[in-house]
């Protein structure tokens, strides 16, 4: 056991004698690379005869040391060339390369694209509606609105059920007439069923003589009514004057025929007076105070058809030259389908309240039931 612990000292020792000798060897062989290094710069200062002489006489041991000097170097190398790189690097970070403020980037996270289905903004419809209602080019009549989706919808004409569609999955239904509708007047509403609903809002649909282009569509609700469909220039029997009556009182009352639900308005030279509108039954009465025109003198008498944006699409003028007033107290008037007894006392007598008065002089017991083509004695002074 002693003998192993020698041992290990001496090898120890041994260990530590060789790494002072090598110690001394890179120190010696260092101071031999620095008295060279200074030698050679030397060799860069103004030569001297003193340093031609010292030239001449080197000896072998100069030689000896150059030899020592160069396997020096070529032993430690590697160590210089790790110096120059650190020098290097340390000179480049101090002088060259600018400092930079660390700054740190928070990029937020992005989440991936939901890729949806674009579909039509659909709300709660309590009641079926109406979106279009057309008279097309051959006569048939397309009908498209909105309800709840995937259930049945009716479409009534003039109260009875023509066709039943089904709603998509939108809520949404169109339907077209497999035949063309003859000209006249029809009513349109919408039930829809499962529960059963009835639309609120119904559409007035006239079929025009000339065709779909002075055809109408108009869509009626409790705020009022809107033209989904607008006619073209009409043509002189869309718009009819059936009769001009100039009372003693200075009122002017004119009755005729025109497209239904549109608007009528009068102007007697140029001058506005008002307007009425057309009835289901396309009948209409407009009366207006013009005061006391000239006997003799020639006067123009213009109306006109309005649809439900105001434009003229119809125009009849009346020149007629002021006749001689006979004096008589009353006029007459022949009733006609959708007339009353309100309306026909508004005209003549300014007021329709005056309407008794009227029922009074013809002796009509019921004042709501006048029949067409009734004659009925107006007394224009209103007594």
């Amino acid at each position: 056991m002693s003998k192993k612990n020698n041992k290990t000292k001496r090898s120890t020792d041994e260990l530590i004698n060789d790494a002072i000798a090598q110690q001394n060897n890179w120190q010696e062989n260092r101071r031999e690379y620095t008295r060279g290094f200074l030698k050679s710069l030397n060799m860069f200062a103004k030569k001297s005869d003193k340093n031609n002489q010292e030239n001449q006489s080197v000896n072998k041991d100069d030689i000896d040391a150059a030899r020592r000097r160069r396997t020096g170097l070529s032993a430690y190398w590697f160590p210089v060339m790790c110096a120059l790189i650190v020098i290097f690097i340390a000179i480049w970070v101090m002088f060259i390369r600018s400092p930079q403020p660390s700054r740190v980037i928070v990029v937020p996270s992005v989440p991936e694209p939901i890729i949806q289905t674009v579909k039509p903004d659909k709300k709660d419809i309590v009641v079926p509606e109406f979106d279009i209602v057309r008279i097309q080019n051959d006569g048939n009549v397309l009908i498209a609105g909105r309800w709840m989706e995937n259930r049945g919808i009716s479409i009534m004409v003039n109260g009875k059920i023509v066709a039943t569609e089904q709603t998509n999955e939108y809520g949404e239904f169109v339907y077209v007439t497999m035949n063309p509708w003859k000209p006249g007047n029809y009513t349109i509403a919408l039930l829809g069923t499962e529960p059963e609903v009835k639309s609120s809002d119904k559409v007035f649909v006239y079929i025009s003589d000339a065709g779909s282009e002075n055809s109408v569509s108009l869509l009626m609700t409790k705020d009022g009514s809107t033209l989904l469909q607008h006619p073209a220039m009409l043509t002189d029997g869309d718009l009819r004057v059936s009769k001009i009556d100039y009372l003693s009182t200075g009122r002017v009352v004119v009755t005729g025929d025109a497209m239904p639900r549109l608007r009528v308005s009068l102007a007697l030279d140029g001058k506005y007076l008002g307007f009425a509108r057309v009835s289901d039954y396309k009948h209409f009465g407009l009366g207006a105070d013009v005061g006391d025109l000239e006997t003799g003198r020639e006067y123009e008498l213009a109306v006109r058809l309005h649809d439900g944006d105001g434009r003229t699409v119809a125009t009849v003028l009346h020149k007629f030259t002021m006749p001689e007033m006979t004096g008589d107290d009353d006029t007459y008037y022949t009733v006609r389908r959708g007339d009353c007894l309100w309306i026909i006392a508004r005209n003549f007598l300014r007021r329709g309240i005056l309407f008794s008065i009227i029922a009074e002089r013809n002796n009509i017991e019921n004042p709501d039931l006048i029949f067409p083509k009734q004659e009925l004695q107006i007394p224009v002074d209103g007594k």
